[in-house]
């Protein structure tokens, strides 16, 4: 390990989004650490673990620092989605909605940022979405509700953060063409791809690439949102 080694820690990282940023900062000449509950193949390091779990998340991201190095970029992209009419959300669901979107992102962050701000340096990217920004439909409450939240956070710890060197942002894909939404989605319905001014959803890859901007390029940004979401919100 040099002194050039950038180290990336990509929460979700086992399929989806999460696997896509994990690839393209692979490409970028990153190391990444991919945390999941499932594994991680195309990391240098896969870790499974419960992001709504601080004990669970902060014990891997210290193994990360152990065997990689220092991290320097952490991707919050672990995440679930669900539809339940606001009256059917069980206490159940609404918490465990709230602990793996905005506890992941939070847990993560904390983990990070020791090392980050004793570096003077560092670059935290949230996944948000469409829905936290344009609002959801019937049955996204909770979803809607979660990811909304993840946004009000990053951009207060943006405010934090950024005196010390460490830039914080998000991503806000639109429905994304992942394994997350299944066949019969109301997303991929032909009607509602029709409402998008390209027609189609995003890849996963055009979503990392937002990411990879970020945390590569990005230095001006503080607190900012990207909206990859097929002109879905304008």
């Amino acid at each position: 390990m040099t002194d050039l080694t950038r180290v990336a820690v990509v929460t979700g990282s086992g399929s989806g989004i999460g696997a896509a940023v994990s690839a393209e900062l692979m490409l970028r000449g990153w190391i990444v650490a991919g945390l999941d509950l499932k594994p991680s193949p195309a990391c240098s390091l896969s870790i499974e673990v419960d992001m709504a779990d601080p004990e669970r998340v902060g014990a891997a991201i210290r193994s990360v620092e152990t065997e990689l190095g220092v991290v320097s970029a952490a991707v919050s992209a672990a995440g679930y989605y669900e539809m339940a009419p606001i009256s059917e959300i069980t206490g159940a669901q609404w918490r465990r909605m709230l602990a793996v979107h905005l506890g992941g992102f939070l847990h993560l962050s904390r983990s990070v940022l020791p090392q980050m701000l004793a570096s003077s340096g560092g670059s935290i990217v949230a996944i948000g979405s469409e829905l936290a920004v344009g609002g959801g439909g019937p049955g996204d409450a909770h979803y809607s509700a979660a990811k909304g939240a993840l946004l009000g956070l990053m951009r207060s710890l943006a405010v934090e953060m950024a005196p010390h060197g460490v830039r914080v942002n998000a991503v806000a894909p639109g429905p994304t063409d992942t394994p997350l939404l299944a066949a019969d989605s109301p997303w991929r319905d032909s009607g509602y791809l029709s409402t998008l001014p390209i027609g189609r959803l995003a890849s996963p890859e055009e979503v990392a690439l937002c990411v990879a901007f970020l945390v590569d390029e990005g230095s001006f940004c503080v607190g900012e949102t990207l909206n990859p979401n097929s002109g879905a919100v304008i």
